[in-house]
């Protein structure tokens, strides 16, 4: 089996004052997808670099204390490569992309549009750009038989099964009708795959990722299905297990771990 594990960290170096580190050393994923990890490259400590058995690569962003993307990796991939061609973006640190033979695995932060207008705005040319990528990864897996798996934060709700308050968020960023109406677009029209929802397709409250800080939402499970890992059909279909590990909070998020049955590439 292949694991693939992905957590959006909300700060790397929270995380793993949390316990990352541990945690990662006993379930051993041989593939890590992190998002938000909110830190520069000199302010990376080496046990961040090269937790265990584990080599990190990393995205940051321009800006300080904000977004970026990594990976670990168990074995060391072909080619690293950060961004897809949008300097507006990439300067964020949103995208890093690591091949390994047959096999690519993508780190993928996509903008929230929580905090108004002018960043929902910034979503929504985000997802113009990241369509269009998206149909060009595609383009290469139906070329070269390449398999992709693109794991992250999407900051989309797909579906109402997909987060408690589904009635009362539906003018919110994050269940907007375009903005799911666009999910559907990525499964539906570009032929990607929802992995999870193909292991579990009825799931509510156990499929949640995110739970705001706000309140009482993670005692009362409030939460939101925003963390996703969106596969090739080939590598979709040997999707054989798919985790969401709540015994332990390292983040407002939770890492989502896929079984897959291929050996490594």
């Amino acid at each position: 089996m292949l694991r693939i594990t992905t957590l959006n960290v909300n700060g790397i170096r929270a995380a793993f004052r949390k316990g990352l580190a541990d945690w990662l050393d006993r379930v051993q994923p041989d593939i890590v997808c992190l998002q938000e990890i909110k830190i520069q490259e000199a302010d990376l400590k080496d046990a961040m670099r090269h937790p265990g058995a584990y080599t990190g690569h990393f995205f940051h962003a321009e800006k300080k204390g904000y977004s970026g993307t990594g990976l670990y990796t168990r074995r060391p991939p072909e080619r690293v490569a950060a961004g897809m061609d949008a300097p507006e973006f990439d300067a964020e640190g949103r995208i890093l992309r690591a091949d390994w033979p047959g096999l690519t695995v993508i780190s993928a932060y996509l903008p929230s549009g929580t905090s108004g207008d002018i960043r929902q705005d910034a979503k929504y040319r985000f997802l113009d750009h990241f369509e269009r990528w998206l149909g060009d990864l595609m383009a290469e897996h139906e070329r070269d038989g390449r398999e992709f798996v693109i794991c992250g934060d999407w900051n989309i709700a797909h579906r109402e099964i997909d987060l408690k308050n589904w009635r009362g968020n539906q003018k919110n960023s994050g269940f907007l009708p375009e903005e799911r109406a666009w999910m559907s677009k990525v499964f539906e029209t570009l032929g990607w795959v929802d992995v999870y929802r193909s292991l579990h397709p009825d799931t509510t409250g156990e499929a949640y990722t995110w739970w705001s800080n706000r309140g009482q939402a993670w005692a009362k499970n409030v939460g939101w299905r925003i963390d996703y890992q969106v596969a090739t059909p080939g590598l979709a279909a040997q999707a054989r297990q798919a985790e969401i590990y709540k015994d332990e909070r390292f983040s407002d998020h939770a890492p989502l771990s896929i079984d897959y049955e291929r050996p490594w590439p």
